[in-house]
């Protein structure tokens, strides 16, 4: 997914720390992130196959045979601070809301390596109008892109693991909390909170939807929802596969107190470990399993007229 290797990330190190003494002037150059994702735009390469301009042309095969109606990727612009749902479909409708907007194209590669790009720790992607990078950023309402393209059911997703009472109460730390604790907290606030809250109004707006006559509901809906969240917490579990990244990566996560909190959140977002991967895939396929009669009641539930 990204380089680990010594010389690209000291390379990295030493451009950022450059720039940061420089007192602005152009000494080094601009700091793109503090890892090198060239292996990731190798893997989707090799996986999504795009023609010479980058397009996903498998996209535009789904969308002529029905399979697809639509699809969204979505990313931040940090040229205007907005973000923006890139959208390829059937029939669709653009819609704008504050400090989020969709724009009709047809999706590329660039596109995806953009909503990939963690801040700071990825770098930025180019696209025709700017710079992008993740799209969690400013997407306060994560479920929203796919409830504007048109669906009546959602399969959600999320990374988080709800721990119980006794568990939410007990320390992470001891004593003052590391980077990597405040890190991790920093992106469950951008990227997970807004993914909960989402799930939460929407299952309250179907409640008052349901108790309203359809032609009071102004043009509001339905939409069916499942959503499903892993039964082990997957950043703790990230802490016993910390000694098998490599050496110099190891060493720099430990100096920002990856073994200093009992939850590095951080160190499961940047953990593609294929012992680690394999884990996660049997607890998704397990969880997916205990909710099989769920899945299968939104895939067989026709949509509501």
């Amino acid at each position: 997914m990204f380089r680990v290797d010594a010389r690209s990330l000291l390379g990295n190190l030493w451009h950022w720390g450059l720039r940061l003494v420089s007192g602005g002037r152009a000494v080094a150059p601009p700091f793109r992130g503090l890892v090198d994702t060239a292996p990731l735009r190798r893997t989707l390469e090799t996986v999504l196959t795009p023609g010479p301009d980058g397009e996903i042309d498998g996209i535009t095969r789904n969308l002529a045979a029905g399979r697809l109606v639509g699809l969204a990727i979505i990313t931040s612009s940090y040229t205007t601070g907005r973000s923006v749902a890139w959208v390829q479909g059937r029939d669709i409708q653009d819609w704008e809301r504050p400090f989020r907007r969709s724009q009709q194209t047809r999706i590329t590669l660039g596109h995806v390596m953009a909503s990939t790009a963690l801040p700071l720790l990825f770098p930025a992607v180019p696209l025709p109008d700017g710079w992008y990078g993740d799209g969690g950023i400013r997407l306060i309402t994560p479920l929203a892109p796919a409830v504007h393209l048109g669906a009546n059911r959602l399969l959600a997703f999320s990374t988080r693991y709800s721990r119980t009472r006794s568990e939410a109460v007990l320390p992470q730390v001891n004593g003052y909390p590391p980077p990597m604790q405040i890190a991790g907290q920093l992106l469950n606030a951008i990227f997970l909170d807004d993914h909960d809250r989402d799930a939460l109004n929407l299952a309250r707006l179907n409640r008052l939807l349901a108790g309203l006559p359809p032609d009071a509901r102004h043009g509001l809906r339905i939409v069916d929802l499942v959503f499903i969240r892993p039964s082990q917490d997957i950043g703790r579990l990230a802490a016993d596969y910390e000694v098998r990244l490599p050496r110099l990566f190891r060493h720099l996560l430990r100096s920002a107190g990856a073994r200093e909190t009992r939850n590095p959140d951080l160190l499961s977002l940047l953990m593609f470990d294929p012992g680690y991967l394999r884990r996660l895939m049997e607890i998704g396929e397990a969880d997916a399993e205990a909710r099989a009669a769920d899945i299968a009641r939104l895939l067989e539930h026709p949509p509501p007229t």
